[in-house]
C-alpha cells in the first residue's frame, strides 16, 4: 500500500497538502489552549473569595475559641463567632463554585475550538487521502495483474482527452488500436493511466 505518489510532483502536493492539515490542526489547538487559559483568569476573583473565606472562617474560629475561655459567659461569646465562621465557610464555597463553573465553560470552549476546525480538516484531508491510497493500490494490482494493461488502457482512453493529445495515433484512432490488441498502444495507454495517478509504468 502508498503513502504518497510515486511520481515527484504529485508526491510533493500530497506532502504539502498532509503539512497544512496538520498545521491546521495544532494552530486549533494552540488556539483552543490559549482560549481556555484566557477564560481562567476569570476564575481569579474565585480564587480570592476562596481564601479570604477560609481565612476569615479560621480567624472567627480561632476567636470563638479564645472567647470560649471565658469564665461564665464562654459558650454565649463562642455562639456569635461560630455563626460568622460558618458564613466565612459559605462565601468560600461559593467561591469555589465560581472556580468549578469557569473551569467548565473553559473545558467546553477549548474542546468546541479543537474538535470543530479539526473535524472540518479531516472531513475535507482525509477522504481525499485515502481515496487517493485505495485508488493507486487498485492501478497498481491492475499493472502487475494479466491483463491489468488493457483495462488501464481503457482507463486511460475514458479520462481527460488532453492527456492523449501527445500519443501518435494509428490508422482508426486509438480506441480502434486498443481494440485489436496493439500492445505498443496499450503499453502507452496503460503508462498514460499510472502517470496520471501518479504512479510509475
Amino acid at each position: 500500500m502508498l503513502l504518497y505518489a510515486q511520481t515527484p510532483a504529485r508526491r510533493n502536493r500530497q506532502i504539502l497538502a498532509d503539512l497544512i492539515a496538520l498545521l491546521l490542526i495544532a494552530a486549533a489547538v494552540r488556539f483552543a489552549l490559549a482560549v481556555h487559559d484566557a477564560i481562567m483568569m476569570l476564575a481569579e476573583p474565585g480564587r480570592k473569595v476562596e481564601n479570604s473565606g477560609d481565612s476569615l472562617a479560621a480567624a472567627l474560629d480561632d476567636a470563638g475559641e479564645t472567647a470560649s475561655r471565658v469564665p461564665l459567659v464562654g459558650d454565649l461569646l463562642k455562639t456569635p463567632f461560630r455563626s460568622a465562621a460558618d458564613a466565612g465557610s459559605g462565601l468560600a464555597d461559593a467561591g469555589q463554585s465560581l472556580q468549578d463553573i469557569v473551569g467548565q465553560v473553559a473545558f467546553l470552549a477549548a474542546l468546541g475550538l479543537i474538535v470543530v476546525p479539526v473535524a472540518v480538516v479531516l472531513l475535507i484531508w482525509l477522504p481525499l487521502r485515502l481515496r487517493w491510497i485505495r485508488r493507486s493500490a487498485t492501478l497498481l494490482r491492475l499493472r502487475d495483474a494479466p491483463g491489468g494493461a488493457d483495462l488501464l488502457a481503457l482507463r486511460a482512453l475514458t479520462g481527460p482527452p488532453g492527456e492523449l493529445a501527445g500519443v501518435p495515433a494509428p490508422a482508426g484512432g486509438l480506441a480502434d488500436a486498443w481494440r485489436r490488441g496493439d500492445q505498443q498502444v496499450i503499453s502507452t495507454l496503460s503508462e498514460i493511466a499510472l502517470r496520471r495517478a501518479g504512479l510509475r509504468p
